[in-house]
């Protein structure tokens, strides 16, 4: 796949098709760099009930007639959402879909006018760590987490 693939990439919210995708790519992602915890596995098995029909969205990257990377944002509260389950497939990785998706997300975020975007990510994870620092992300501190792989909180305002 040559750079300018990467204008092919469309992407598309949740459908009951696509739904198992979100798994799929979730689990290729945390087991190349971490564990499925309990929390992936009860989110990432029925992602309409815990996301979507909790008032968060699911968004899929495609190219090529497939599904090559997928983001979730999931309401907290009327104010914030978490940006979270955002993963690319490894073939895929590399190209700029994981910051389509982050920029996705974002306009997809002042689109329901929230306050504010929260993470959680890990430490190791420079790549992903400098694309949202890009795109004006900031530490704050971590706090309780869901997740045993969480290291870092990071927050974007919206306003």
């Amino acid at each position: 796949m040559n750079m300018n693939k990467i204008d092919l990439v469309t992407i598309v919210p949740f459908s009951q098709e696509y739904k198992t995708a979100i798994k799929t790519l979730n689990e290729e992602w945390l087991q190349l760099h971490f564990k499925i915890e309990a929390e992936d596995e009860r989110v990432l098995s029925d992602p309409k009930k815990h996301i979507i029909d909790q008032g968060g969205h699911i968004y899929y990257a495609f190219l090529e007639n497939q599904i090559v990377g997928t983001v979730s944002l999931i309401k907290v509260n009327d104010n914030a959402y978490e940006l979270s389950k955002m993963a690319v497939s490894s073939k895929y990785q590399g190209y700029g879909i994981g910051k389509k998706l982050l920029e996705h997300v974002i306009k997809e975020a002042q689109a329901i006018k929230i306050d504010k975007l929260l993470l959680y990510s890990n430490r190791k994870l420079k790549s992903a760590l400098h694309l949202y620092y890009q795109h004006g992300f900031i530490e704050v501190p971590l706090g309780a987490t869901n997740y045993e792989r969480a290291d870092i909180k990071m927050e974007r305002n919206m306003k």
